[in-house]
């Protein structure tokens, strides 16, 4: 696993700090860590759980879609209502 300082996080791709997460999940299932380390790998998921739901809406943030006239030719584009 990662660095458990925190200090990498903000520079994480999405992928890769969903790995990490799923990682911290299934240790702190198994319930195989003591108490200070699942309390500290708990913390880690908590900033990387944030981390990606960021990244997440910056994403949202670019997808466009694209207008189309009524005959269906393109019409241009405006930002996706995700609600």
């Amino acid at each position: 696993m990662a660095d458990q300082d925190g200090a990498d996080i903000e520079a994480m791709k999405f992928e890769a700090a969903l790995q990490e997460l799923e990682e911290i999940v299934a240790k702190l299932e198994q319930g195989k860590v003591d108490l200070e380390e699942s309390i500290s790998i708990y913390e880690r998921g908590e900033k990387l759980k944030a981390h990606c739901e960021a990244l997440l809406k910056k994403a949202e943030a670019r997808i466009e879609k694209i207008t189309l006239t009524k005959d269906g030719s393109p019409a241009g584009t405006e930002p996706l209502d995700v609600d």
